[in-house]
Formats: C-alpha cells, sequence, structure tokens
C-alpha cells in the first residue's frame, strides 16, 4: 500500500505532466524568439536570457514533481513544495511587473518627444510605415511626429479612408496634411497610438492571466505537496511504532 492517496497522487503526477509539456513548449517558443533577437531588441524588451531561465525552470520543476509523486518521496516533496511557495511569489511579481509596463507603454505612446525619438531609429520607422499602410493611420500621437516629412503610407484616399479599430469598426477621414509638410497632400485622421495600444493592451492581458494563473496553481501545488507531505509523514511514524508495538 502507497504512503499516499492514490487519487490525491495521480493527480498532481498528471498537473506536473501537463507542466513538463508547457515547459517543452516554451523552451520551443524561446528556441524561435533566438532567431529574432535582433528584432526584439528593437523594442527595448528585457533579455531573453530570463525567458530560457524561466522555461528551463517550469521543466525542471515539473520534472522534480512527477519524481516526487511517484517516489513518494519526503524531501523531493518538500523541496518542491519550497519551489511552489517561491514561484508563486515571483509569478505575482511578474504579474504586476506587466501591468506596470503596460501603463508605461501607454504613457509613452501619448508623449511626442518620446515618440520622435523612437523614429529616429530606422528600423523603427519602417515597422510604423508598415503598421500604417495596414491600419490606416498615420503617426503614433499626431501627424506632426514625422517632422514635416510624411511617408507616402499616411496617404489617405477618399475609396480607403477608413483607419480600422482593433476593438471593433473603422474610423473614416482623411484631412489635409500640414502647412510645409513634404508628402502626400492628403493624411489619415486617424492616429496610431491608440491602435498600437489596442494591441498591446491585449497581449498584455493574455500575459497577465498567464502570470496570476500560474500563480494560482503555484498555491494549489503547494496546498497539494504539503498534504502528501502529512501523508508519508503519518505512514512513516505509523510503520515506526508497529516494532516497538511488537516488542
Amino acid at each position: 500500500m502507497g504512503k499516499i492517496n492514490g487519487c490525491l497522487k495521480c493527480l498532481f503526477i498528471f498537473f506536473n505532466v501537463l507542466y513538463a509539456v508547457l515547459g517543452c513548449v516554451l523552451i520551443f517558443l524561446m528556441a524561435k524568439l533566438t532567431s529574432m533577437s535582433n528584432q526584439i531588441a528593437i523594442t527595448g524588451s528585457p533579455s531573453l536570457g530570463w525567458g530560457w531561465l524561466f522555461a528551463i525552470g517550469v521543466f525542471g520543476v515539473a520534472g522534480l514533481g512527477i519524481y516526487a509523486g511517484c517516489c513518494e518521496n519526503s524531501i523531493a516533496l518538500k523541496i518542491f513544495s519550497g519551489f511552489m511557495g517561491v514561484g508563486m511569489i515571483i509569478m505575482l511579481i511578474c504579474g504586476i511587473i506587466v501591468v506596470v509596463g503596460r501603463n508605461k507603454v501607454k504613457e509613452t505612446l501619448a508623449s511626442a518627444e518620446v515618440i520622435n525619438f523612437y523614429l529616429n531609429n530606422r528600423s523603427v520607422r519602417t515597422i510604423l510605415e508598415d503598421f500604417q499602410t495596414q491600419a490606416r493611420c498615420c503617426g503614433v500621437t499626431s501627424v506632426e511626429d514625422w517632422d514635416g516629412n510624411i511617408p507616402d503610407s499616411c496617404e489617405c484616399r477618399p475609396e480607403n479612408g477608413a483607419a480600422y479599430l482593433f476593438s471593433g469598426g473603422y474610423v473614416s477621414g482623411c484631412k489635409h496634411k500640414p502647412q510645409g509638410a513634404s508628402g502626400p497632400s492628403q493624411v489619415y485622421k486617424q492616429t496610431c497610438g491608440a491602435l498600437i495600444f489596442s494591441q498591446v493592451n491585449f497581449l498584455c492581458q493574455i500575459v497577465m492571466g498567464f502570470f496570476f494563473g500560474l500563480a494560482v496553481t503555484a498555491v494549489m501545488g503547494l496546498l497539494v505537496s504539503l498534504l502528501m507531505i502529512h501523508q508519508v509523514r503519518r505512514h512513516e511514524t505509523r510503520e515506526s511504532s508497529l516494532p516497538m508495538r511488537g516488542y
């Protein structure tokens, strides 16, 4: 007879197998992102090393949980519960960092000075021009972001002068370019800042849900591992008391 309740043990191992699969998926995604490291560096994102550490950590802790559950080893279960406690705190911190980062992006998109600084980077300019063509918008805060050199991607024609909103619907309208500016005579009235933030906000909501979801499962993993440790300890105490009773 095992030291741990059979249903609890199977459930514990099952969820750790799922997280081992998740770890493999994260490692695969990090390998893909590493091949695009140059493009990611332009956005000022954190080093991919943290992502690798997180992915390998998820896989390693899940492997430890599978071993601890199969072997019913109290030391491994204690180490696993410690990782769950630390992981819960880290996931909460990561979720809060994403919230703060989202608000920072919103402030950045509303600052013409910061936008002008980023537009000095040719790669950023190319990305924004491609976005303007697809989303039918011009500039981040306004058309003046282009400092009088308005690109052709801002050109607005009456037949397609409608900017797509990612939250749904279109905003129509063209307007004349500012006096003294070079480029198309008619530009999109809609700016790109709100459209960019809607995409960033959607992505941040997914990431926040991921981190806070992991925090909740870490709490559950901690509680289950503590219960399993209690069952192992009780079984070992009962076994050690049997010889004494016989004596």
